[in-house]
């Protein structure tokens, strides 16, 4: 089987953890995936074949403006073309090809496939992206939905359209050029009818619609990593501290955020371990001793570990949050963030930061919060329930179809 893949980390893991489920039940498996360093070596750690594939995302997330199309031509015909060309070549003689990222991407995957006439499935670790009456769509680089409109089928139509005018053209002209007929709606042919879920069901409840979704439990990629000795001498040195980091999601509109989240937690009378990830977060020399700055690090072990974790809301944080029973303080900054954050809330696991831009008062307020003993209980009680053979079912689902 073959794997495809393009995104930050939380595209990757999943993907990576279905691959490595997928070779346990003795298939073969490759992954092509961005070339950025740290997934080359996280994937490697794992035993993985990795092909890379387009340019890499930490050069993409770090330097394009959040909602800017600038630019947005050029990156959609450099996916599609890597479907066309390294995806199809590795995929030929493949059984399936399972793709998950950008619709350029998947919708080339699709196309891929039915060129070689071999079976396809997207996968989504973002409900938020897959049509339902239940909420909005997230809207599209450049192309803003009309904030006037209420009706969420109604807006769900207009994203198909939208879609289609943004890749519709580019995509058929690769197919045309590759002997297939043109697609009309390019987001519903790239989902399919039957896309597969990558979410946990307590998490993420997914609430039937006009798609038959197959919801399988979250695709995790186990990190055996050791610590480094500078963090377990950290831990070990008093009480458990408060997690912060905002993994690849840009801070523009919180750059101060390591300071202030510092502060906060200060404010609670708890230590703080503040992660790099891709906004370069950091703090002055002189911080403290109860403080530490770290960079990429085994988070289901670190979870286990800390207080509470104050995050950004990517599906992937969240979950591994929520497996390690830590309260969550959630400060989204876009996508399938406020959802998420939304979700903790509900559940009683964590608190939903209202705004991406919080301020001492109203981080220490919402830590408060999450540290409670009602938060603390609860979200010990949640992560006995959340599944962790999510991977291993979908590639059992996956070797069936295989056949």
């Amino acid at each position: 089987m073959v794997v495809s893949t393009y995104g930050a980390r939380g595209s990757v893991e999943p993907m990576a953890g279905l691959a490595v489920a997928l070779r346990e039940l003795g298939a073969e498996v490759r992954v092509c995936a961005p070339p950025d360093e740290e997934f080359a070596e996280r994937l490697a750690e794992a035993g993985l074949t990795v092909v890379p594939v387009g340019r890499p995302v930490r050069e993409l997330v770090t330097t394009v403006v959040p909602g800017s199309a600038a630019g947005l031509a050029q990156r959609v015909a450099e996916l599609m073309d890597a479907q066309f060309e390294t995806v199809a070549a590795l995929a030929e003689g493949s059984d399936v090809l399972v793709a998950n990222g950008p619709l350029p991407l998947t919708s080339g995957a699709r196309s891929v496939a039915e060129v070689l006439g071999i079976g396809y499935v997207h996968a989504s670790h973002q409900p938020v992206v897959l049509p339902s009456p239940y909420r909005r769509p997230p809207g599209r680089r450049g192309r803003p939905l009309p904030g006037e409109v209420t009706d969420n089928r109604e807006l769900w139509d207009l994203d198909a359209r939208i879609a289609q005018e943004m890749f519709g053209e580019m995509l058929n002209s690769r197919r045309a050029a590759a002997g297939l007929a043109p697609v009309d709606n390019v987001r519903d042919y790239a989902f399919t009818g039957r896309p597969f879920l990558a979410t946990d069901p307590v998490l993420d409840p997914w609430r039937p619609t006009e798609l038959d979704v197959v919801q399988t439990g979250a695709w995790i990629l186990p990190d055996e990593r050791p610590l480094p000795d500078k963090l377990v001498e950290f831990l070990e040195a008093g009480a458990p501290p408060v997690y912060v980091g905002f993994g690849s999601t840009p801070m523009g509109a919180a750059p101060d955020i390591a300071r202030v989240a510092v502060e906060a937690i200060r404010a609670q009378g708890r230590r703080a371990l503040v992660a790099r990830g891709w906004a370069g977060l950091g703090l002055a020399e002189d911080h403290g001793d109860d403080c530490l700055v770290v960079g990429d690090v085994n988070h289901q072990a670190l979870f286990r570990r800390v207080i509470a974790v104050v995050h950004h809301g990517s599906g992937g944080t969240t979950t591994t949050a929520a497996r390690a029973g830590a309260p969550q303080v959630v400060v989204p900054q876009g996508a399938d963030q406020p959802y998420w954050a939304g979700r903790m809330s509900d559940l009683g696991i964590g608190v939903a930061h209202a705004g991406p831009s919080p301020t001492v008062a109203s981080l220490s307020a919402a830590l408060g919060t999450a540290l409670a003993p009602a938060t603390v209980a609860r979200a010990t009680a949640v992560a006995g329930t959340i599944r962790s053979d999510g991977a291993a079912e979908a590639a059992k689902l996956l070797s069936d179809l295989a056949g």
